[in-house]
Formats: structure tokens, C-alpha cells, sequence
């Protein structure tokens, strides 16, 4: 029977729990176990602990006993006592362990999953939230891992077995610990009811809050420039006044649940001491026994109460897996596994091709529509047409970031779905309008792609994308740092940089550029476009393109319009044919 929509939370919480249980079983089934073994033991040596002190006790008390009598039951406290503290130490730092290796485990996969959805399905998604899911949201299963599974032993073993130690002894007492036990984790879920909405709602507000503060970063300067930078504090204290509102909310349940678990612990405790204390007077108890069951009783709860701090951590990563699990939910783009010999000539044939994203201003449309074209090694083709015509889409589905919705393209023959993304990607060269400069030298951002590659082939590289002057002209030529994004270099600097990249990749039959000369001088555009000419030489060479200077490099134009070819054929002809792509020129003054 198909559940009712009010059941979707108990499905959904369910699917959490069981995705829990079931990472730390592949991840750390063997932590986790040492981590309870050894926490049981240790709990388990409370008992002759205590059986230790009521005979070292009991006759100093009632016979007045010397006290060098009781040496020989108290001396084997103290070994007890620092086996007690080395088994509760291993049990943590396994637990510690365990924990390390969930969470390595986890966002390993987080990492690979949103590696598998491309650069185009992860350019929609808040970089803050996604990195808040990676970071914090896995850390929360610290706690769960190393505090709540890890306790669970102490919590199995030590309340059975103090019931077993005391009973025979004192039955009365053995009832109020039995009878009082459940009401602890009574209290500890009905309480933590309330907590895991709470934290739910928390993890929400706090992606918000990172998703602000990171996007607010990385757009600094473009608020400075348009004077917001003020509105968009205004908005980040709104979202971190929202988040301490949802936290303090979260902590006064925390709070008042383990002030609740502690009163009904010492209530339990007050109960079998008042019991013990009227049944010592009246000497229907020994006082040896009657002591043996005081020590006993707080070791009894303590479990429960720890249990009941624990069940915190529970909750916070239940709500943390959720978010987990909606990143997680998201289907990657299907990678093909084929390794064909493709060579250094390489033809792509692109046979209807049709897309449509599922977002943006106008979900549903057609990016491309029935889109044929077939690209040959030694030809220069420029892809022009207006904005939203679908050229990044078909840049996206070159490079396997996407799959057509129907239709197909085909690389020498083989249909790229089934072809291994690395090893397509391998015979490709980009040049994208954004090139991204890591922290690092500027040595070791030309050869991002070829870490091996010598200095005198990235050089070369570097002579073709007219950048070795600039490079030699830096405080220390090639091993000169670069900030984070390139901030020490100029937009033109940068995009000489990515050629220089795309020039290094020697073997790459394929040349992509996206506004591959953007940025540039009109001298240097010239040079660097003479050294796209030879890079072409032989590739098979896509340009998307709205400048001149570039388009006149094609041999052929094609013009895209709404997802359509609507031109195509060489850029002389078109030109004098006055159509869209002359129209197109003359509008943005490219005309010459």
C-alpha cells in the first residue's frame, strides 16, 4: 500500500537512520565494536570496585577495625581504578578512530558525488550550503559515532549487571533501580521529540547563513563597486540573528532534558539511600551490603544519563544526514567506462542534439533543439549567436558535463556516453571565458593538467599565449605566488595563463576555447590569436566567440539562434550575405 503524505517523515527519517547504521557498519564496524568492548569493561570493573570498598569499609565502621586492616581490600582499588581510567581512554580514542574514519568515508563520497554531477549541474547549487553539507554537516557525526554508538556497550552491560550484583542482596533496592530505570529513556525521546525538529530547523537556517556569508565573499568587490555592501550586511545579521535564535532554542531543550534526566537519576539514587538508610536502623540490612548497593546505584544510572547527553549528538546528526542525503539524492551525469585508441585526429559528429534545463528563468526550454553539426580535424569553426542561444550548453555536452536528452555525439565513431570522461577529457584542450587561478606559483598553475611537464615545455606554452614576458617581468618570474583566484594579475594576465595551459596539452586533439582572447589588448589579442591559428593546426578547434578578431581565424561560422543552427557556411560569405551574423557584428560595432 502506497504511504499517505503524512507518512513521508517517518519514511524519511527511517531512510536516515538505516543510511546511518549502515555507513558505520561498512566504515567502522570494527571501531565501533573496540570502542563497546572495551567501554563495557571498563564499566564492568565498577562492580568489584565497589565490592572492594564495602570490605574495606564495613568493618572500620562497624567493628572498628584498623585501618591496616582494610589495606588489603583497598590496595586493589587502585589497580582496578587505573585499568578502569586505561579501558575508558582506549574505548574513546576508538571511538575517535571510528569516527575519523566515517567521516573520511563520507565526505569522500560527498566529494566524488559532486564530482560526478559536473561543473554545469553544481554551477545552480549555493557554494556556501554545499560546502556547510561537506564540513560541518559531516563533522556532526562525530559525536554520534564516538559518544552514542560507543557508550551503547557501558549501557548494555553495566545497568544488567549491577541488577544481577544487587538483587540477591537487596531485593528492595533492586526494584526502585529496575522499577525507576525505563522513566530515563522515557523522558530522554520524549523530549528529544521536540529536539529533533528543532535541530532540523537549525541545519536549515545555518546553510542559509553559510550559503550568505560565503557568496557575500566571494562577491566583495561587486558590492563595494555597487555601494550594497551595507544591505548585504544588514541581510547576513538578519540570517545570524535568526541562527542564535534557532540555537538558543535547541540549547533550552538540551538544557532542560538533561536537567530532567538528572533529577530523576538523583531521585532514584535519594530513593534506594532513604530505603537502605530505614532498613539499616532497623537492622533488617547489613551495612556492608547496604554500602556495596549505595556505591552501586549512581554507577547503575550513570549510563542512562550519559545516554541521555548522547541522544543529543543522535539528533543533530539524524538532521545532518538529511542534508547529506539531499546532496546525495541528486542523480550524477551516467559515466560511460570505454577507453577507444581516438588518436590525435579526432572527428566530432553532433547527430539532433537536444537539451533543456529543468531550472533557470525559463525551466523547460529547449537549449538546443535537434542540433546536428560535425566538426573535422584542421578546421576552425566559431560558434557566434546571441546570449541564451545555447553555445555554453553545447561546450557542457562536448566536455561530457552533460548527456543529450536525445540525439547523440559521436567522437571518431564512439558515442560519447559510454566513452570514460577522464579519458575523453584527456584529448581536449579548454580555454574558458573564467579561467580559475589556484593559490599557488605560476608555474604550478600552467601545468595544472601536466604536473610533470618540464619548465622549458611550460615556457614554450607560455611564448604561444604571449605570456612569457609578463611572467619573466614578475618579482620571481615563473615561481612568482599567486593569490587565490589570480588576484595579483590582471584579467588579460589570467587569460594568457589558460592558454598558456591549453598550449602545454600538446597531445590534445580537440581545442575548445569559450571568448578564448577576451581580455586582451588589441596587440596582444593579435599575437595570441596568431597562436591559436598554429595550436589549431591539424585539432579539430571549436571557438564560441563574439569578437572579430577571433571569428576571422574560422574557416566556418556557425550561427546559433534559440538552439537552432540558423547559419552557417565561411565567415567571408556569410558577411557579405547580410544576415544575422553580419547583422550580429555590425550591432556590437565589430563590423570592419
Amino acid at each position: 500500500m502506497t504511504g499517505t503524505p503524512a507518512d513521508a517523515p517517518g519514511r524519511r527519517r527511517a531512510g536516515v537512520e538505516r543510511w546511518l547504521r549502515g555507513e558505520i557498519a561498512q566504515a567502522a564496524r570494527s571501531g565501533v565494536r573496540r570502542a563497546i568492548v572495551l567501554g563495557a569493561l571498563a564499566a564492568a570493573l565498577a562492580v568489584p570496585q565497589a565490592w572492594l570498598l564495602a570490605h574495606a569499609i564495613a568493618p572500620v565502621v562497624m567493628e572498628k577495625a584498623s585501618i591496616s586492616s582494610a589495606l588489603v581490600w583497598l590496595l586493589p582499588v587502585l589497580p582496578l581504578l587505573g585499568l578502569r581510567f586505561v579501558l575508558a581512554n582506549a574505548s574513546g580514542r576508538a571511538g575517535l578512530a571510528a569516527a575519523a574514519r566515517v567521516k573520511a568515508r563520507i565526505r569522500s563520497a560527498l566529494l566524488r558525488h559532486l564530482a560526478s554531477l559536473g561543473p554545469a549541474t553544481n554551477a545552480g547549487r549555493s557554494t556556501g550550503e554545499a560546502a556547510t553539507v561537506v564540513l560541518e554537516g559531516v563533522d556532526a557525526l562525530d559525536a554520534y559515532v564516538s559518544r552514542f554508538m560507543a557508550h551503547l556497550g557501558v549501557l548494555v552491560v553495566l545497568p544488567p549487571l549491577v541488577l544481577v550484583v544487587v538483587l540477591p542482596r537487596d531485593w528492595i533496592s533492586g526494584l526502585v533501580l529496575l522499577v525507576t530505570a525505563p522513566v530515563i529513556p522515557l523522558f530522554m525521546i520524549l523530549l528529544g521529540l521536540g529536539a529533533e525538529k528543532l535541530n532540523r530547523r537549525q541545519w536549515l537556517r545555518l546553510l542559509r547563513l553559510s550559503g550568505r556569508l560565503l557568496d557575500g565573499l566571494q562577491r566583495l568587490t561587486t558590492l563595494r563597486l555597487l555601494n550594497a555592501g551595507d544591505r548585504e550586511a544588514e541581510r547576513l545579521a538578519e540570517a545570524a540573528e535568526d541562527y542564535r535564535k534557532s540555537t538558543m532554542a535547541v540549547l533550552r531543550v538540551a538544557f532542560l532534558s538533561s536537567l530532567a534526566l538528572e533529577f530523576f537519576a538523583t531521585v532514584g539514587i535519594a530513593l534506594v539511600a532513604v530505603l537502605i538508610g530505614f532498613r539499616l536502623l532497623d537492622g533488617a540490612l547489613g551495612f556492608e551490603a547496604a554500602f556495596f548497593v549505595l556505591l552501586l546505584a549512581p554507577e547503575f544510572y550513570a549510563p542512562l544519563r550519559q545516554l541521555g547527553l548522547d541522544y543529543h549528538a543522535r539528533m543533530e546528526a539524524l538532521a545532518a544526514a538529511e542534508r547529506i542525503l539531499d546532496l546525495h539524492a541528486e542523480p550524477p551525469v551516467p559515466a560511460g567506462r570505454e577507453r577507444p585508441a581516438l588518436g590525435s585526429a579526432i572527428t566530432i559528429e553532433c547527430e539532433g542534439v537536444s537539451f533543456a534545463w529543468d531550472h533557470g528563468t525559463d525551466p523547460g526550454r529547449p537549449a538546443l533543439r535537434d542540433f546536428s553539426l560535425r566538426l573535422v580535424p584542421g578546421e576552425i569553426v566559431a560558434l557566434v549567436g546571441p546570449s541564451g542561444a545555447g553555445k555554453s550548453t553545447l561546450l557542457s555536452l562536448l566536455l561530457g558535463f552533460l548527456r543529450p536528452q536525445t540525439g547523440r555525439l559521436l567522437v571518431n565513431g564512439h558515442d560519447l556516453a559510454n566513452v570514460d570522461p577522464a579519458h575523453w577529457l584527456g584529448h581536449v584542450a579548454v580555454v574558458p571565458q573564467r579561467p580559475h587561478m589556484f593559490e599557488g606559483s605560476v608555474l604550478d598553475n600552467i601545468r595544472l593538467g601536466d604536473p610533470d611537464a618540464s619548465l622549458d615545455r611550460v615556457r614554450d606554452a607560455a611564448r604561444l599565449a604571449a605570456a612569457d614576458e609578463f611572467i619573466a617581468a614578475l618579482p620571481q618570474g615563473y615561481d612568482t605566488p599567486l593569490g587565490e583566484h589570480g588576484e595579483t594579475l590582471s584579467g588579460g594576465q589570467v587569460q594568457r595563463l589558460a592558454l598558456a595551459r591549453a598550449f602545454l596539452k600538446e597531445r590534445a586533439g580537440v581545442l575548445l576555447l569559450d571568448e578564448g582572447t577576451a581580455g586582451l589588448d588589441r596587440g596582444t589579442e593579435a599575437l595570441v590569436a596568431d597562436a591559436i591559428r598554429r595550436l589549431a593546426a591539424g585539432r579539430t578547434t571549436l571557438i564560441v566567440t563574439h569578437r572579430l578578431a577571433t571569428v576571422r581565424l574560422a574557416d566556418r561560422v556557425v550561427f546559433l539562434e534559440e538552439g537552432r543552427i540558423v547559419e552557417q557556411g565561411p565567415r567571408a560569405a556569410l558577411q557579405a550575405d547580410d544576415g544575422r551574423f553580419a547583422r550580429l557584428l555590425r550591432d556590437a560595432g565589430l563590423a570592419p
